[in-house]
Order: C-alpha cells, then sequence, then structure tokens
C-alpha cells in the first residue's frame, strides 16, 4: 500500500523566505528512510531526529520505503527547521493524521528526541512568506509563538509537542502531560538604556558633530588621543535617534530573528540597534558568512541603527574594506558555492581613531613619540575610499581643566533628539515622493540639480584636490541637513563652509 502526505515549510536563503513543498511518499518495500531536495548536512540528519521523536510520541514508525522530496529540489535548504514539516508529511501518508489538515498548513520547527518542539531562527521573515504565499496557517513551536503572531494576516498555532500538532490534525492520540516548552523564554540579550548625552564633559565641536551626524543620518569619525571621550560620544548616538517606523520596525526585527538575537517578549524592535564589534573581529562576523548559507553579521544587525569600530585601524584592512558595499548600496551581497544571500545594512557608521600609534600626536603633538612615517602608516590603514565615503570628521581634543571646572552641564539626549527629530521631519517632507527619507541618501545627481546652493567653495576644494566629486556631494548632504536643523529652507554659503570643515576635520579654509 502506498500512501503520500504533504505540507509546506519555509526555506530562508538570506532574509527572502521561499515556501518549500515537503512530500512524503512511502512504498511498501524494504524500510529506509530517504531525504531528498538539496538538504544540508544538519536537514539530512533530520530523519533520526522525525524518528525519534515519532517513537517518542507514542506513535509507531512507518515500516515502509519512505522517501521525503523537498521542493523545489534546486534551492539550497539548510537548518533544522523543516524537521515538523517532514514528520506530519510522513505520518499524513501513513494515515496517522489528516493529510487534508496537514497540507492546509505550514509547519515549522526542530524537533527534539523527546517530540518537543524547538524554537529555531528566522520564524519572522518565514511566516512572512508563508502568508505571502497565500498560506495563512502556521504551526510553530510554543517558544516562537509570540515572534509569529508579529506577523499580520497570520493565523498561528504554537504546539509544545509532536503529538500535540498531531492531534490538531485529526490524530487519535491522549492528551499531553504537562510538558515543559523548549525555549519559551526570550534568548537574546536584555536591551540596554541608552546613557545621557549630558554625561559629556566639554567637547562641543564633536558634540555637534554628533547632532549633525545623527539628524542627517552620516558616517562619521572621530579622531583623537585616548581619554577624550569618543567612545562615550559614539554609544550615545543611537539615543538621538528617532524611533523606527512600522516597515523598518519589520526589517530589523526580521535581521534579529535570523541572528537568534531577538526577545519576542519585547515585541519588534523600534529603536535603532547598536553594535560595536571588537578589532579582533572577522570579515565573517562583521559583515556575515559562515559555511553553508550565509548569516547576517554586525552590520546587517546594525540595520537602521549604529555600527560602531572603535580604534578602526586597528580592524583589518579586509573588514574595513569589505564595508564599502553596505556603505553604498545599503545592502550586503554574500556569495557562497550553497548560493548567494542579501541581507540589508544600512547603518551609521561611526569610526573612532587615535592621531597615531601612541595617540599623543593630536594638536601640536609636542608629547607623540612617533615619527612622520609612522603617523602616515598608522592612519592610512583607514583607506582614501573608505573616509571618502564618511561625510563628518571631526578631531576630538583633551579637555582641559578650565572645561572640567568651570563648564556648565551640557545638552541632555532628550534636548538633542528632540532637534535631531524637527530636522528628520522636515527632510522627509521635503524628499516626500522619492525613495529617499534622509539626507544621507540622497544621490548627487538629485542634489546637484537643486538650485540656489551656493557651491563656488566646493568648486575650489574639487580643483585643488582636497574634495572627490563623491565629496562635493557629500559636503552637499551635511549643508542641507545644517539647513534642516537651523530651520531654514535651503542651505547658503554659512551651511555650505559648516559642511566642508566637517569633512575635512578643519583643515581646509573658505
Amino acid at each position: 500500500m502506498t500512501g503520500l502526505g504533504r505540507t509546506t515549510a519555509v526555506a530562508l536563503v538570506g532574509l527572502t523566505g521561499h515556501v518549500v513543498e515537503v512530500e512524503a511518499h512511502l512504498a511498501a518495500s524494504v524500510p529506509g528512510f530517504t531525504l531528498v531536495g538539496l538538504p544540508d548536512a544538519s536537514l539530512a540528519e533530520s530523519r533520526d531526529r522525525v524518528r525519534a521523536a515519532v517513537t517518542s510520541s507514542g506513535v509507531a514508525w512507518p515500516q515502509r520505503r519512505i522517501t521525503v522530496n523537498l521542493s523545489p529540489a534546486a534551492l539550497p535548504k539548510a537548518g533544522a527547521g523543516f524537521d515538523l514539516a517532514v514528520a506530519v508529511a510522513t505520518l499524513a501518508g501513513a494515515g496517522v493524521c489528516s493529510p487534508r489538515s496537514v497540507g492546509a498548513a505550514t509547519h515549522l520547527g526542530e524537533l527534539g528526541l523527546d517530540g518537543r518542539l524547538r524554537p529555531v531562527r528566522g520564524v519572522l521573515p518565514a511566516v512572512a512568506a508563508s502568508v505571502a504565499a497565500g498560506r495563512h496557517r502556521v504551526v510553530v513551536p510554543y517558544g516562537n509563538l509570540a515572534e509569529a503572531r508579529l506577523v499580520p494576516g497570520a493565523e498561528v498555532v504554537g504546539a509544545v509537542t509532536l503529538r500535540d500538532v498531531l492531534r490538531r490534525h485529526g490524530a487519535d492520540l491522549p492528551e499531553d502531560a504537562d510538558v515543559v516548552p523548549v525555549g519559551a523564554e526570550a534568548v537574546g540579550p536584555a536591551p540596554v538604556a541608552c546613557s545621557d548625552l549630558a554625561d559629556v564633559v566639554g567637547q562641543e565641536d564633536a558634540r555637534r558633530a554628533l547632532e549633525v551626524a545623527a539628524a542627517g543620518g552620516h558616517h562619521l569619525l572621530m579622531v583623537g588621543p585616548p581619554g577624550t571621550g569618543k567612545t562615550m560620544l559614539a554609544s550615545r548616538l543611537p539615543g538621538l535617534l528617532p524611533d523606527l517606523d512600522e516597515a523598518a520596525a519589520v526589517e530589523v526585527t526580521a535581521v534579529h530573528s535570523v541572528s537568534g538575537t531577538f526577545r519576542p517578549a519585547d515585541g519588534l524592535v523600534r529603536r535603532p540597534p547598536f553594535e560595536d564589534p571588537h578589532h579582533t573581529a572577522t570579515p565573517a562576523a562583521v559583515v556575515g558568512g559562515g559555511s553553508g548559507l550565509p548569516r547576517p553579521g554586525a552590520a546587517s544587525r546594525a540595520h537602521r541603527g549604529v555600527l560602531f569600530l572603535d580604534e578602526a585601524p586597528e580592524f583589518s584592512p579586509r573588514v574595513l574594506q569589505t564595508l564599502r558595499q553596505p556603505l553604498e548600496q545599503g545592502e550586503l551581497v554574500i556569495h557562497r558555492a550553497a548560493g548567494a544571500a542579501r541581507f540589508p545594512a544600512r547603518f551609521q557608521l561611526v569610526l573612532a581613531a587615535n592621531p597615531c600609534p601612541c595617540g599623543k600626536g593630536a594638536g601640536k603633538g609636542t608629547e607623540c613619540s612617533c615619527t612622520s612615517l609612522e603617523r602616515r602608516r598608522y592612519f592610512s590603514r583607514l583607506s582614501g575610499p573608505l573616509l571618502d565615503r564618511v561625510d563628518v570628521q571631526v578631531d576630538v581634543l583633551p579637555v582641559t581643566r578650565v572645561h572640567r571646572a568651570g563648564q556648565e552641564v551640557g545638552e541632555s539626549t532628550a534636548v538633542v533628539a528632540a532637534r535631531v527629530r524637527a530636522a528628520r521631519d522636515r527632510a522627509r517632507q521635503r524628499l516626500a515622493g522619492t525613495p529617499w527619507s534622509s539626507n544621507a541618501e540622497v544621490p548627487g545627481a538629485w542634489l546637484r540639480r537643486q538650485a540656489a546652493v551656493p557651491v563656488g567653495v566646493l568648486d575650489r576644494a574639487l580643483d585643488r584636490g582636497v574634495l572627490s566629486l563623491r565629496g562635493v556631494d557629500r559636503v552637499l548632504r551635511v549643508a542641507w541637513t545644517l539647513a534642516d536643523l537651523a530651520e531654514r529652507e535651503r542651505p547658503g554659503a554659512e551651511e555650505v563652509g559648516q559642511a566642508l570643515l566637517l569633512r575635512t576635520r578643519g583643515q581646509v579654509g573658505a
């Protein structure tokens, strides 16, 4: 006697979900289990997990020749999230549960050997893909229930065990005893409250640069000796940024879901994320990768937020150069033998660097013990093409005794964030009807078409080789941000001059 069971699962390639039909064919032949359809190693091992989970659930394993096909066969499939779909399709073909009921739902989840369902990564984009394909009923592990319910239009069923799923599909099985769900608690790190900008002593120029970067979404470089507050300033940038809108929140949440750092109990990620990898991080850790299908790295986890590289010249040149693609395109495309994956990566890059290896070369540099060659070699680790993509560059000089003793407390994060929010609203209104929402995203061609913006000083800087054509466009972006902060209709000569100084660390005159 031959049986056939069908259901669906979802394969994730990057953040893109592909609905996969899972077919189980049971033939009256020598017992065996074959899984086809381009599975990876962890998925190929599902035959052992499924068999153990079925027998632990009190269901007899079908003594037939079982062939499970994952279609489309040309699509790479990875991970243990197909376990539940393989199990219910097989048991539907064996007549244990209703083939019609099983075929009407999408099943996601990993099976433990005791029959319990274990949460899997990427449930949010997977459920969204299933709903987009017209399959609204989705069965997920109980630990993924809160996350799956964030998808509008999804009819989500949370299950603790395989027996629970089979009973919902019409199997005649006894009720489960009290079973503790696996992974019901959030596994991501707890959110950390942003520190207040008022904690930073002095540094008026650096604080202003931070506000401009936040208002326009610009990349930022801070250069100064150790102990001047570069890390403090960078860690306070997320607090200046406005909350994510609905579309951005869903996108950011999907990235963190695939990364395994999402806390479902907190709902959608509404605040801009902050990532600060150590300078020993590998390219795969920063931009994503890994064996098999790639996983997102720190650059993608910082999507719509801040990626901070402290001691930037100490990072591997390979890491720094791989950031050039997302800085221009806002996404990462990672190619591997198993396929290519796309991850969003529209982040604000913040670089902090010492002026030289000994760190004392700021200002007059009288205490610096480095040779001129050592200084050039150290700072040249930040390549010209990378720095050419950084809009705001500022020197952070040591705080003097006068600042520490007599300086009034600086403006708080709330005060500056209100100005940033107002500036972003003005930019969003001006860019209504375009694909862009912040000044940092606007292409140079659009900027150059805007009339009545004085660019004479930029033309002279371009002729002298101080700026590249890309640099001119980025100075114009910063000038528009300065105009938004000043509540002006368009930038004038003052804003263009200030933007040029911010671009060149004050090393060029108007």
